[in-house]
């Protein structure tokens, strides 16, 4: 019987109740002035906190996505649980909005790609990296399976080499066009607003710029605490070789602008990458 992983954080990060947590994802939108266009896109960034600290980003890029058949999410693994990279290959992931479906064909054809990559749930069972980007997709969409990655430690050659890994089995599985690939990751943990945003797009920058290798330098250079800079980086490398052009700033905020403390903040970027010029 395939493995339902019941919602770790649901209650904490994002509300229990499905009609709370649609009320609370709808009021993200803000007063809209005219519609959202939705873009065509390879892949995303996305943050992983609290909804009332993280989620107006959040929405501001899932809002704007065609969002795909198939979904890809590299999130950090916060826990140190499971082997360093961790696919989850089969059975579904249950949040307050419903269940989504594992796509086990996807996941065996990356495990079957990439030597990094080990079939292993102990990563995902408390990470919430991954979790809490699920309702919006759900929110917005009912008819995508994923495949959920848990990036724990290496250096820069692994997680450039798991992001190749991905395009070449989203290439040879022949899914490349109905796939999105996601990676999750808060950007400066815990510094002043004025320190964090300078930091902050110091990184977004190098992703702009499509640029993993800046972006390994600036995280290590800059001492900046983006904990999920080897998932950005495995995306940007999958995104490239999968034909990715441009990488857009959609919305930056920091945790000031739920608690009014700018003296320790964390940061929160939202980009869509796509292969327009």
């Amino acid at each position: 019987m395939a493995e339902i992983r019941p919602p770790a954080v649901a209650g904490q990060f994002y509300p229990l109740s499905p009609r709370e947590l649609r009320e609370q994802i709808k009021s993200f939108a803000g007063p809209r002035i005219r519609a959202v266009i939705q873009k065509e896109a390879v892949a995303c960034l996305l943050p992983h906190a609290g909804y009332i600290y993280s989620g107006s980003v959040a929405y501001s890029v899932v809002s704007q996505l065609k969002i795909k058949k198939n979904l890809i999410i590299l999130g950090p693994n916060h826990t140190g649980m499971g082997a360093n990279f961790s696919i989850m290959a089969q059975g579904s992931w249950e949040t307050p909005l419903g269940k989504v479906e594992i796509n086990p064909d996807l996941a065996d054809k990356l495990l079957s790609k990439s030597a990094l990559l080990k079939s292993d749930t102990q990563a995902h069972k408390c990470e919430h990296s991954i979790e809490v980007e699920l309702p919006f997709f759900q929110y917005f969409s009912q008819d995508f399976t994923f495949v959920p990655i848990a990036v724990g430690s290496g250096d820069f050659k692994n997680y450039q080499q798991l992001g190749l890994d991905i395009a070449a089995g989203l290439k040879e599985a022949g899914l490349e066009k109905e796939t999105l690939i996601a990676a999750s990751s808060d950007m400066t943990h815990y510094e002043d607003a004025k320190s964090a945003r300078h930091k902050d797009h110091q990184a977004i920058e190098a992703i702009q710029e499509l640029d993993e290798r800046k972006l390994y330098s600036r995280v290590k250079e800059l001492n900046i605490s983006m904990c999920g800079y080897a998932p950005a980086i495995a995306m940007l490398c999958a995104a490239k070789n999968l034909g990715a052009k441009k990488a857009e700033l959609i919305k930056y905020q920091t945790s000031a602008e739920a608690t009014g403390d700018t003296s320790s903040v964390v940061g929160y970027a939202g980009m869509i990458v796509t292969s327009g010029g």
